[in-house]
């Protein structure tokens, strides 16, 4: 086993939004992790270089942080509505786990630029210069995205001056509209976007108590609780949160008292499995602060402030799904997230987060008594950072 040759796959490595990932077309990978299972996850494990116990990926190609430790299938749409399938794994850092339960809304943005740039998209529908429509069928929640994707003597235009808090650099902007982005797939328990049927629910939480919570199937399944309940200001940076073992415990002990109450897990034990839904947020109205590139956010600038954690840390900026469901439960007058951002209704919302600022709009509406969202968009860009082929060794999968 240890002689065993090394097999190389074709792959993309991707920046899109505030996230990185190694992208493949379907046809590329091998014959057997073509299709949904062990050997796909053991593969996908392998070349992020997980499970970690050092927490450093230094043998794959991960980043040791949740929005660096992606995988990302393409495919030609058999759906003449769409062009291209989009399959989304979150890989665990620690653990030997691919969680397939939701979407990255950051690298769906990359998801419209690799289909161009990997010949998925007909060369009659390319503009020689203009904008480019890809249409995304998101496998992991069953859902449409329309990227806008900007052309350049008939390629992809990454390089522009479009600045997006959480990356150093400029590029070009890449427009995205989530459309009916309730995450309410039918492998998932909620039937509704509001699975509670509640637009404020209490949780009892273990060691916490009883605990005031947004609770939302938007762009991921999120749960909103107010800062203030739990000792926080909502100008937290990253560090102040991740450094500290008790904290997360107890924030993760939230999200486990959501989940079950959401039904997205039966029992606290099966959090364990499901690391990349649902996420927890905690929000408040808006103060002034400095961001952790040093840049200050002055509060009138702002709707509200959110932090949000993902895979068991608290995110450097914010995640393009949870920023939907930001946007969607602001949009619905007395949620926590509304209340924060000072009541009544709204169609856009900017909230600060760990690295600046971030606009995004959502139309939710009420239709039979049930709020629903019919849209919602933001702007984001992507790069691709290397192409060629991943290693992996024969045997890992």
């Amino acid at each position: 086993m240890r002689t065993a040759p090394q097999i190389r796959i074709p792959a993309t490595y991707m920046r899109g939004g505030t996230s990185k990932g190694v992208f493949f077309r379907l046809q590329d990978l091998p014959e057997v992790c073509q299709r949904p299972g062990i050997e796909r996850d053991n593969l996908l494990l392998r070349v992020i270089g997980s499970p970690d116990p050092y927490g450093a990926h230094i043998d794959g190609m991960g980043g040791a942080t949740s929005s660096t430790s992606k995988c990302v299938i393409l495919c030609k749409c058999d759906n003449s509505d769409h062009d291209v399938e989009y399959l989304y794994g979150q890989v665990s850092i620690d653990k030997a786990v691919v969680d397939w339960s939701g979407n990255c809304g950051n690298l769906s943005t990359a998801a419209g630029a690799f289909a161009i740039h990997a010949g998925m998209i007909d060369a009659d529908r390319i503009p020689e210069n203009g904008v480019c429509t890809v249409r995304i069928w998101q496998a992991n929640i069953q859902k449409t995205i329309i990227a806008q994707v900007p052309v350049r003597n008939g390629q992809v235009q990454e390089c522009g001056d479009f600045t997006l808090d959480g990356v150093t650099f400029p590029s070009a902007e890449i427009l995205l509209e989530f459309l009916d982005p309730s995450d309410t797939s039918a492998e998932e328990k909620p039937s509704a976007m509001l699975p509670t049927g509640n637009l404020v629910d209490i949780l009892n939480v273990e060691d916490v108590g009883n605990l005031s919570a947004t609770m939302i199937c938007a762009g991921i399944p999120t749960i909103f609780v107010s800062a203030e309940d739990i000792g926080y200001t909502g100008t937290e940076l990253r560090e102040e949160i991740n450094t500290d073992v008790d904290a997360l415990e107890k924030l993760e002990k939230i999200r486990i008292a959501g989940a079950l109450r959401m039904g997205l897990i039966d029992t606290p034990e099966q959090a364990k499995q499901r690391q990349h839904t649902p996420k927890l947020a905690f929000v408040a109205k808006p103060a002034s602060y400095v961001s952790s590139s040093g840049k200050e956010v002055a509060a009138q600038d702002i709707d509200l402030l959110v932090r949000a954690l993902s895979m068991g840390k608290l995110h450097h900026a914010m995640m393009g799904t949870a920023a939907v469901a930001i946007a969607t439960a602001a949009a619905i007058p007395d949620t926590l997230v509304n209340r924060a951002a000072g009541g009544g209704t709204r169609e856009t919302v900017c909230f600060g987060h760990p690295s600046g600022t971030l606009k995004v709009g959502a139309e939710a509406v009420q239709e039979n008594g049930e709020w629903i969202v019919k849209r919602a968009i933001m702007s984001r860009s992507a790069r691709i950072l290397m192409e060629g082929w991943v290693r992996v060794p024969a045997t890992s999968f």
